[in-house]
């Protein structure tokens, strides 16, 4: 895992491109290419140990209670064994939330655990005690959006850490069938290309595509030694059974099967349709 606390420090990567249309005569100009959103830290939020954001889903309303979307592993009951999944548990946990420059406006409280797993995946959902309105009321800031749908290899998108205040720019080079560290396994992870070179603290950051703004991931975890499957050195293992140790790439959970464990009020619901999230 991207490792809370970390002392190591990694250079800023920042990215962004304009793009110039092209002008062809006698023929016509291409079309003009899809605007590219402005990736900043508005939404995101720092935990005592990991990064995390607040997010909405497809279908939330604006006095909803909103959502805090951060790593498993940074639970503050420790990480979850392998099997485990923890639903609807009380919490008190704070979040400081960030403006768009990775400015502290003020803290955020947690009412529970909605959901929390490193059991496939790698996600802590904590219920705010305020809604979406109230955050936005209060400071301006509206949640992110996850994406309901399966982001794409080749996507440029960017890992954004309330914790470090840093950036990340990437593109998505793949996916990992199984991606295994020590005792746990994570399905269909995201695999970034060598220019995300995330550090401890970075967990749970929110991982967005630069084309819409919205959320496809959560950051989780790096191989930092080329060890095989071991803490802190995941492996890719494919559908055939081929293990693959990449040193020094990162990756990240997938989020867009997210939205259909969600109903109403942002109620979890593990038993609705084209919900996959593993059940306790």
């Amino acid at each position: 895992m991207n490792k809370p606390l970390l002392a190591t420090l990694a250079a800023l990567v920042v990215s962004g491109a304009g793009a110039v249309p092209a002008v062809a005569a006698p023929a016509p100009a291409p079309a003009p290419a899809p605007a590219v959103q402005a990736v900043t830290f508005a939404g995101t939020v720092s935990l005592s140990n990991c990064s995390g954001s607040v997010v909405r889903f497809p279908a939330s309303e604006d006095d909803d209670p909103a959502m805090v979307m951060s790593n498993g592993h940074c639970l503050e009951t420790g990480f979850p064994p392998a099997g485990t999944v923890v639903v609807d548990r009380a919490s008190s946990r704070t979040f400081g939330l960030l403006n768009s420059a990775g400015t502290r406006l003020g803290t955020l409280r947690a009412s529970k655990i909605a959901y929390g797993t490193m059991t496939d995946t790698d996600v802590a959902l904590y219920q705010l005690t305020t809604t979406y309105a109230q955050i936005k009321s209060s400071y301006g800031i509206t949640a992110l959006t996850l994406n309901d749908t399966r982001p794409t290899a080749g996507s440029a998108i960017t890992v954004v850490s309330g914790y470090w205040k840093r950036t990340y720019a990437c593109n998505v080079d793949g996916f990992a069938y199984r991606l295994k560290e020590g005792t746990w396994t994570w399905k269909d992870s995201i695999r970034y290309t060598s220019a995300c070179q995330t550090i401890g603290g970075t967990s749970g950051s929110p991982v967005i595509d630069n084309a819409t703004g919205k959320v496809v991931a959560v950051n989780n975890t790096g191989n930092e030694d080329g060890g095989r499957c071991t803490d802190n050195n995941p492996c890719e293992v494919s559908e055939s059974g081929t293990v693959t140790v990449r040193q020094g790439i990162n990756y990240a959970q997938q989020t867009y099967q997210i939205p259909a464990c969600f109903g109403l009020d942002n109620k979890l619901d593990l038993s609705r349709s084209g919900c996959t999230l593993p059940k306790p």
